[in-house]
């Protein structure tokens, strides 16, 4: 009821049915019969990135049958004559800079390359390139990444340390940012999954496992000059908090902790998929689309979570459809 402002990130990836919950959720508990309860929303995202995730047949009957499309902008809530939206487009690119890559992005994003446009692209094939330190591979499928890695992790002759993350409370499982029971060798390759409050790394930052103690392990990572610099890494914590009116100041809001995930901010990291991608940037990676984007977007999500053209390999050549 004390609720001001929400604001839903990647919105793309919201579908119809959640944000028609989002507001039929704030009608009832703000007792306010207008969109959303009143609270003013801000939505930010990329339409042309990745779209929600329709899991089953049987999701896929309900939204052929109720709503238009998926997509956030079928819900039945845009049916509502109260509801008023106004939209801003963001046009400054923060990730990259180079002139040439941002247009050949832009085209793929738009679905306008051309044939010159694939041919800049496909300038980093190169099938006799071996994976080297700090390359991820972006793949589309599950499958492929699990193998990946567990495959990596294999070929290290060395003794393998399990570190088992602390859970307190309320925390589902399916909510978990890394593994409960992270397996870790020297020399493993890793990506830390939080951003470090000392900014020693970010969320997307690689790194190599040079040191395992009990208590934490030491990552190297790159610095922007492309120094490797050793970072000890303990584990930190992830929250689950219940949100409820303050009963010192009913006018304002405060948490309360329900759950707890402690753990090193780590993921084995050969290999992500582009779900996971979203969001993230890189330096250097390798995209192997198997056989091929099955999803919108999945292409272009791929393509500009690296910050140059040169840090990109490709497993195979890039074709339109």
């Amino acid at each position: 009821k004390n609720l001001e402002v929400l604001v839903i990130d990647e919105i793309s990836m919201v579908r119809a049915d959640m944000l028609d919950n989002i507001d039929w959720f704030l009608r009832i508990n703000r007792e306010v019969p207008l969109p959303f309860g009143g609270v003013q929303v801000v939505f930010f995202g990329d339409l042309f990135q990745l779209p929600p995730v329709v899991a089953s047949g049987a999701e896929a009957m309900r939204f052929q049958m109720e709503y238009p499309s998926p997509y956030f902008f079928s819900a039945h809530l845009f049916e509502d004559g109260n509801f008023q939206m106004e939209q801003l487009e963001l046009r400054k690119v923060y990730r990259q800079d180079n002139r040439n890559f941002l247009r050949l992005l832009e085209s793929v994003r738009l679905n306008r390359a051309d044939y010159d446009d694939l041919e800049d692209l496909n300038s980093r094939y190169l099938p006799d390139f071996e994976p080297e330190d700090y390359y991820i591979t972006l793949s589309a499928r599950n499958a492929t990444v699990d193998r990946i890695n567990n495959q990596q992790l294999e070929r290290i002759p060395l003794e393998e340390k399990t570190y088992v993350a602390s859970i307190t409370g309320t925390f589902n499982p399916k909510l978990y940012p890394t593994e409960a029971a992270l397996r870790l060798k020297l020399g493993a390759q890793v990506m830390f999954i939080k951003n470090d409050p000392d900014k020693r790394f970010v969320n997307g930052t690689i790194g190599k496992v040079v040191k395992l103690d009990t208590s934490g392990v030491t990552v190297q990572i790159q610095d922007e000059q492309g120094g490797e610099v050793p970072v000890q890494v303990a584990p930190m914590e992830w929250e689950i908090l219940k949100y409820q009116p303050s009963e010192k100041s009913p006018g304002e809001i405060e948490t309360e902790t329900i759950g707890t995930f402690t753990q090193l901010p780590l993921k084995l990291a050969w290999a992500i998929t582009i779900h996971k991608s979203q969001g993230k940037t890189f330096d250097k990676v390798i995209i192997d689309l198997g056989k091929g984007a099955f999803e919108h977007g999945q292409t272009y999500v791929a393509l500009s979570r690296c910050r140059s053209l040169e840090g990109i390999v490709l497993k195979k050549r890039l074709r339109s459809q």
